[in-house]
């Protein structure tokens, strides 16, 4: 999907097709974000002005690089996982023997489908912190993007939380599952807040 056109994802997302759906829009959401802040971090390197943050730049910049590639391959793994678990609804279950195949199969898939977006909101996070610097250091020409960069992260974490949630609450294993969506709770909790006062230092600075 990352080698589509944006006018085809879009048209695709919009479809009545399984994938993609809001975990993938999640996890592109979040590139999105990581994207912006290797732009600010682009305007900034080079300027004479920002010569003694230039290395820490380079530094966030290069992280930034990587935590949208893992974006990018987070948001195909969404729709891989998702294939196998959409095969496991269907799946006979008029004997116990195909019942119990079914569960263990469903098992098997709902577990994946919830460590991918759980992966998102990780990735999703980590980019809150390098905006948070890039806030302080970065181009001040650029510091409106980074508050774009910080809400599309935001929704990353928040719109993955959902697809975690999700599974998790079909899942047999109930210790595993609130294992799962105690992780994601913490994110959400402690992320949404970061993100909320990164944002409200770039407003700050604009106003």
């Amino acid at each position: 999907m990352k080698e589509w056109t944006v006018e085809r994802f879009e048209t695709e997302l919009a479809s009545r097709a399984a994938v993609p759906g809001g975990g993938g829009a999640a996890a592109l959401g979040g590139a999105c974000g990581c994207a912006l802040g290797s732009m600010v971090a682009n305007l900034t390197v080079g300027k004479k002005k920002y010569a003694d943050v230039e290395e820490r730049v380079c530094e966030l910049r290069e992280q930034a690089d990587i935590l949208r590639e893992e974006m990018l391959k987070w948001m195909e793994e969404d729709a891989r996982v998702f294939e196998p678990l959409s095969r496991a609804y269907s799946m006979p279950k008029e004997t116990k023997e195909q019942r119990l195949h079914k569960e263990e199969v469903m098992e098997a898939a709902l577990k994946e489908a919830s460590l991918v977006p759980l992966k998102v909101m990780e990735a999703a996070s980590q980019m809150l912190s390098v905006h948070e610097e890039l806030a302080g250091i970065g181009s001040r020409l650029a510091v409106s993007d980074v508050g774009v960069g910080v809400q599309f992260c935001r929704s990353a974490i928040l719109g993955a939380a959902m697809n975690v949630f999700i599974n998790t609450k079909m899942m047999k294993d109930r210790e595993l599952a609130e294992a799962l969506n105690s992780r994601a709770e913490l994110l959400m909790e402690e992320k949404t807040e970061q993100a909320d006062r990164i944002y409200e230092q770039v407003l700050q600075q604009l106003r």
